[in-house]
């Protein structure tokens, strides 16, 4: 019953799988615009989200400098409300992450 040592691992060579094609197993490295892409199509939410946060921002605090106050506030609330949505679709999109790789 005693074996050796398993072999090194060669990542050029992954292990062989049952019902799995060696041919399509290929790592890449995903770029920046890949991943930004994959995970804006995975969760499309969270960047609406922080569009509108730092619209929200940037235009409250334009408001604030020309001295319009009454309007910068409602900017204000309006960031506020809108960062709380970013963080809500971000823990949806966590749970749903995390729901889909337990299938």
């Amino acid at each position: 019953m005693a074996q050796g040592p398993p072999p090194p691992f060669d990542p050029s060579r992954p292990p062989l799988i049952e019902g799995f094609k060696p041919t399509a197993f290929r790592f890449r490295e995903e770029s920046f615009k890949d991943r930004f892409v994959r995970k804006t199509r995975e969760n499309p939410l969270v960047p609406i989200g922080c569009l509108c946060t730092a619209g929200a921002l940037t235009y409250g605090l334009i408001c604030f400098s020309r001295g319009n106050s009454r309007q910068s506030q409602r900017m204000m609330r309006a960031r506020v409300l809108s960062q709380g949505f970013t963080v809500a679709a971000l823990l949806v999109g966590v749970v749903v992450t995390a729901l889909k790789s337990r299938k």
